[in-house]
């Protein structure tokens, strides 16, 4: 049945979800959003992830049925889809034992351990021995994932929404019922879906207060760098990380980067970029002429962006929300994606498209 749908937020997540909906003609879908593909602002997260796909989510959870479901589909487009800019990488995770509790280590719990549940969804996954591991290693996995170059490929997700027959506007709403009146064609939403990120914390209707900010810096560069590559831990504070990844079609090089939880400031510093290129080529000697340093790097940009975390997890779930003039409606979430929105994409957006169908057949027996 085919339905009138307003997805909110025009990230990786509202992008994906949207082209779910609207693929091969399914619904009449609209996108309205502050900010798109092209837009670099601090409120919008998703141009200045890396982005990659480095699985974090704890066995049997619902993000790693998330991110165990988004693999298939990045490496078909990998694979088969250039004009997408995703592209395959050598990876290699580093773990150090004396970064056990810290923040960073924390979250790239599973991505360290030498058994991780994702060991049989990626391709070519092995336990380094001793005799490859870099001084003051403890352990290493290597195997082969995906690198998007972000400012290619949100583009390509728009307009693979517009090829499906979605429409695109702009819009900036202080309640989410709002959305219901915004579908292209002129008449009420049936549903509305909620991907609009951090910006849940305050949207009327929405109000969520288990949502968070984790500030990520990263310093991007115009050397080439072969391998995608990332620790458990810095020498230089518990929440800050070293990662580095070369982002499809001449993106360049992502150099990272730090979780900084409940920090709001959206400029880079200046001394935390210069830690970040330190331990960058200090992980990767080759990213720089030999005996050269940091002045080797020729940096494109600096950027800051705000990870939509969440204290309970991603939110995917039906929600019917009382409008500001009375009446209600029907609302499916999908938000709270902190740093791993785009390997969750499809896995989340699936389970949303799941959601609508199940409120569109209640409406139908109604």
């Amino acid at each position: 049945m085919s339905a009138n749908i307003v997805v909110l937020g025009a990230g990786v997540s509202g992008l994906t979800t949207a082209l779910l909906l609207a693929r091969d003609g399914k619904h009449n879908v609209t996108i309205v959003a502050k900010h798109m593909p092209g837009d670099y602002d601090i409120e919008y997260a998703s141009p200045w992830a890396g982005a990659n796909y480095l699985p974090v989510a704890k066995p049997g959870s619902p993000s790693e049925t998330y991110e165990r479901n988004t693999w298939p589909e990045l490496e078909r487009i990998a694979r088969d889809l250039p004009e997408a800019g995703v592209h395959f990488q050598d990876t290699v995770i580093y773990r150090r034992a004396k970064d056990a509790g810290t923040d960073v280590a924390n979250w790239f719990a599973e991505l360290i351990k030498e058994d991780a549940w994702f060991k049989d969804v990626v391709p070519n996954f092995r336990v380094l021995p001793k005799n490859e591991l870099p001084e003051g290693m403890d352990g290493a996995t290597a195997f082969t994932s995906v690198c998007m170059n972000t400012a290619i490929y949100l583009p390509w997700l728009a307009s693979q929404c517009l090829k499906h027959g979605a429409q695109i506007r702009r819009g900036v709403l202080s309640h989410i019922s709002e959305a219901a009146q915004l579908h292209h064609s002129g008449t009420r939403a049936d549903v509305v879906v909620n991907c609009t990120g951090l910006s849940s914390l305050k949207l009327g209707g929405v109000e969520d207060p288990a949502l968070y900010p984790a500030r990520g810096q990263i310093v991007l560069v115009r050397n080439d760098l072969n391998v995608m590559a990332s620790v458990s831990g810095t020498d230089d504070g518990p929440d800050e990380a070293t990662y580095l990844m070369h982002r499809a079609a001449g993106g360049g090089c992502v150099l990272g980067g730090c979780l900084q939880k409940d920090n709001w400031e959206s400029q880079p510093d200046p001394n935390l970029a210069v830690r970040i290129m330190k331990r960058a080529i200090e992980l990767c000697p080759d990213l720089v002429p030999q005996g050269k340093g940091i002045e080797a790097l020729s940096v494109i940009r600096h950027g800051v962006g705000l990870r939509p975390m969440r204290h309970e997890g991603i939110r995917v779930e039906k929600d019917r929300v009382s409008g500001k003039e009375g009446g209600s409606v029907n609302v499916v979430h999908n938000y709270g994606h902190g740093g791993y929105g785009y390997q969750t994409s499809y896995g989340c957006a699936q389970a949303a498209v799941k959601l609508v169908e199940e409120v569109l057949q209640t409406r139908a027996r109604l």
